[in-house]
């Protein structure tokens, strides 16, 4: 007798269930962006700056429109995409923070006025032709300080618009990077919002050597950081078997042999996420990178980057770690009070205005990991309203920084501050407020912010540390107050440099950071309302 065995057909696969309402925002700006991309390849040249404009500040307000509308029904959160996505009340906080930032960023990078022909190049003749970039502004074949291979001799030169798809990618890997529920889906959004990074840094239309110079530094340091966070998700999917928060969680809670993998992968892992959010000591990139970026890069990777990075800090101590904080919380007090003693310290020793702002993110950096290192719902709407806050001053700093400037591009030596207050007093006022907001002056949205963060951190048992950044903050106030005192009470070089008048979107950009700086120092109720909210879901 012969026995058929029939072998039974596998069951179907079945889809993922996918909410799209709740991913709407990020789908709207992954289409955009790649939108952009063929908008760079259809369109002539001429025409593609108003398009990838209107398309960048159509997207965006469409991502916006579609959170407004999922956020207004008051949802409760929820993962999606096999549960590679939690779609909570912090992700909906920290995507329309994003969105607004990203829109702030856009228009200045959009601006054409400040900069004759836009802040970017990205031809390869403009690198051949330019040289002695980094010693102060390049020269061009046939004397010409202005790099026209986007524009005919005598006309002026036209925009560069590579740089708007570069955006959109960026804060479409951010917004994944904040939502992520599972390591290798962060991973990957770490990746996605990077490489645009490393390439729009090397874009700068004047100093062609330094800027090329800041976009190999932060590729080569990125990549070595992008290996300790991989490395880490190797060890902690050795530890527990999964890369999602919630199974890690739930292995971190069970002390077994194990411990060691979970904690080497731990340390990797938070290695990789101090570099992004320019945390000392892994803030050694930040310095070089903001100096020889393009400006509208600059500001566009101080807000965004670090709202992005501390909201992934954020989700991973919270939902993967929170459970034990005792094994890494004193770790990271060591990291919090290395970082404001190097922002505050060596920060007073700068003289470039833009790397004496890099030091001033690295010392904030660290008071926002007082935040979220409390592992509480008050530490986490804190840190929230932080980043909202430092995001918007930051932004219409550097949106001044463009407007001081010479026959070389912009003026950022603290010697050619002296006496601006005489010849521009409403820039060197606006500057004044924005300086006073990052030393955390009452009516700033500064004060706010570390008031929320630094009672987040007593309420956790953090009282010593709460104290340290406190004299951190006096003395990073002391290289604020100096370039006011430069402005107001120093005369003007006759050979100095002007002040550039402002653009449209230069200056829409700078008067939203200055609002918004003004608002959450002033009634702050309603954002830090929307920042407490709700927990991570995993």
């Amino acid at each position: 007798m012969i026995t058929i065995i029939l072998a039974q057909a596998p069951a179907p696969l079945q889809a993922p269930p996918i909410d799209y309402g709740a991913i709407a925002p990020l789908l709207v700006v992954l289409t955009g962006a790649c939108l952009a991309v063929l908008v760079e390849a259809f369109l002539p040249r001429h025409q593609r700056w108003p398009a990838q404009v209107a398309l960048a500040i159509l997207t965006l307000a469409g991502a916006g429109l579609a959170l407004g509308l999922y956020a207004g029904g008051s949802p409760s959160g929820i993962t999606t995409l096999a549960d590679a996505l939690a779609v909570d009340r912090p992700t909906l906080f920290l995507w329309g923070t994003l969105l607004a930032l990203g829109l702030g960023s856009i228009l200045l990078i959009a601006d054409r006025s400040v900069e004759p022909g836009g802040a970017f190049v990205a031809s390869s003749a403009a690198r051949a032709a330019v040289a002695g970039g980094g010693t102060g502004g390049g020269v061009a074949i046939g004397d010409d300080p202005e790099d026209r291979s986007y524009g005919m001799v005598g006309q002026a030169p036209t925009m560069q618009t590579e740089v708007f798809p570069f955006t959109l990618f960026a804060l479409a890997g951010m917004m994944t990077f904040v939502a992520a529920n599972d390591l290798l889906t962060m991973f990957i959004a770490l990746e996605v919002l990077s490489l645009p990074l490393y390439l729009m840094c090397g874009l700068a239309r004047r100093r062609r050597l330094l800027s090329q110079e800041a976009a190999v530094k932060y590729f080569l340091l990125g990549a070595f950081a992008s290996a300790f966070f991989l490395y880490g998700v190797a060890l902690l999917y050795g530890a527990a078997g999964s890369v999602r928060l919630s199974d890690i969680s739930a292995v971190a809670t069970v002390s077994s042999s194990s411990d060691a993998l979970r904690l080497g992968g731990l340390a990797m892992l938070v290695v990789g996420l101090l570099f992004k959010g320019s945390v000392g000591p892994f803030h050694t990139w930040t310095p070089d990178v903001y100096q020889g970026a393009p400006t509208p890069v600059t500001a566009f990777m101080a807000a965004c980057t670090k709202v992005a990075a501390f909201g992934g800090i954020l989700r991973v101590l919270y939902v993967a770690f929170g459970d034990t904080q005792w094994e890494w919380q004193g770790v990271l007090w060591a990291v919090a009070i290395v970082s404001m003693v190097i922002g505050a310290v060596i920060g007073l020793t700068q003289t470039d205005v833009k790397r004496m702002v890099a030091y001033s993110s690295v010392a904030h950096a660290g008071f926002l990991l007082i935040g979220a290192m409390s592992v509480t719902t008050q530490g986490v709407s804190g840190t929230l309203f932080y980043l909202l806050a430092y995001g918007f001053t930051t932004l219409a700093i550097f949106g001044v920084i463009s407007l001081v400037r010479n026959a070389d591009g912009e003026a950022t030596h603290l010697s050619q501050w002296a006496g601006l207050a005489k010849r521009s007093p409403v820039v060197a006022a606006v500057m004044t407020f924005l300086l006073l907001a990052l030393a955390g002056i009452p009516l700033t949205s500064g004060f706010t912010a570390k008031f929320a963060v630094f009672a987040a951190g007593l309420s956790a048992g953090m009282g010593g540390l709460v104290v340290i950044a406190l004299i951190a903050s006096a003395v990073a106030a002391f290289f604020y107050i100096r370039v006011i005192v430069l402005m107001y009470f120093s005369e003007p070089a006759p050979d100095g440099p002007t002040v550039t008048v402002p653009g449209a979107f230069t200056t829409a950009a700078i008067t939203l950071g200055v609002l918004i700086t003004l608002l959450l120092g002033i009634v702050p109720t309603l954002a830090l309302g929307w920042a407490a909210g709700g927990t991570f879901v995993s």
